[in-house]
């Protein structure tokens, strides 16, 4: 069976456009490779934070995950930094991956144009990123469009590390994308990408109340002035993809229709989606409550999936230091 590997920041609770846009496909996906699945908690820590904050963040899109349909008995899920393979990878990496290809990131460099002192971890991120999907010699990676070119770093340093070390049989696959049909999720002011900084998303685990609160006021086609309007879904830029998203394809046609036949007004078409939202929703809201209610049984399954994963890192690095003439840990 082949293996994926797909990791998470803990910016907290998950909204829509992280569950569109990565976790719903990964539940799909756990079935079908052999999975790992790691809130990267190391990635939060290039930018300040509170320690406690930190700490919630992290066990709440834990919670999330597992709510979402991510089952500790079908795929490995854990937290970055209980397994320590990972940064001693990456230091590994470092020494294979040319300062040029760091420099050339857009991330890097759109990041570092808005700071005024920058720190050697924004740069070197896609480096210890490569080092979590490398740990488990991971053949897919399940992604969104804005991490491709992160990923197409991790193919070079693999192909820099096995042409060095290993150039007979590779060590490490060069891992492909996998991006889910869903690929970009435009926020609720029609314009960028959701993201909670923003605060043009809506929660995973939000109420139906607050759920249409922000629908009701969502950005729609600009040129419908009136009802009686005729209007084009595609332009529905938010809207319209939360249909294709969450609705059956009954109902998406029956929008298409309706829009362009100025049938219905922007508040029917909500009205019909925020049905079919909390119809998904719910039901990963009330696991949600339930796993939150028991916080020492989410460690525990945290924990459980570290020891996986360790089991694994551990023999990738312990090849990795034979091939590179390197002492194994005692």
């Amino acid at each position: 069976m082949s293996r994926i590997f797909s990791g998470i920041q803990p910016s907290g609770e998950l909204h829509i456009g992280n569950y569109l846009g990565a976790v719903k496909n990964w539940v799909a996906l756990q079935d079908q490779f052999e999975s790992f699945f790691c809130v990267v908690n190391y990635h939060a820590i290039i930018a300040p934070y509170a320690r406690e904050e930190l700490e919630r963040r992290t066990h709440e899109m834990a919670v999330g995950l597992l709510a979402s349909g991510l089952d500790p008995a079908r795929c490995t899920i854990f937290v970055q930094s209980q397994v320590p393979e990972h940064t001693e990878l990456a230091w590994i990496f470092n020494t294979v991956t040319p300062l040029g290809e760091l420099e050339r990131q857009t991330q890097y460099k759109d990041k570092a144009s808005r700071q005024e002192q920058v720190m050697a971890g924004l740069l070197n991120y896609p480096v210890l990123q490569a080092a979590d999907i490398l740990l488990y010699r991971a053949d897919i990676v399940p992604v969104g469009e804005d991490q491709v070119q992160h990923l197409e770093l991790s193919r070079v340093v693999a192909r820099n590390w096995n042409s060095r070390f290993s150039p007979a049989t590779p060590y490490f696959p060069e891992p492909q994308p996998r991006l889910t049909a869903t690929r970009r999720i435009v926020g609720l002011d029609g314009q960028a990408k959701m993201s909670k900084s923003i605060g043009n998303t809506v929660g995973l685990l939000e109420t139906p109340e607050q759920i249409w609160d922000k629908l009701r006021g969502a950005v729609t086609d600009p040129t419908r002035q009136r009802k009686t309007d005729a209007g084009e879904p595609e332009r529905c830029a938010t809207i319209y993809q939360l249909h294709r998203a969450f609705s059956p394809a009954e109902t998406v046609a029956e929008v298409e229709e309706n829009c362009r036949g100025a049938k219905w007004g922007c508040i029917d078409c909500k009205k019909s989606l925020h049905q079919h939202m909390v119809a998904e929703l719910t039901p990963i809201r009330e696991r949600a409550a339930e796993l939150a209610s028991a916080p020492s049984q989410v460690t525990a399954l945290l924990d459980a999936g570290a020891q996986k994963a360790r089991a694994v890192a551990q023999e990738t690095i312990g090849a990795v230091k034979d091939l590179m003439g390197l002492p194994r840990a005692v």
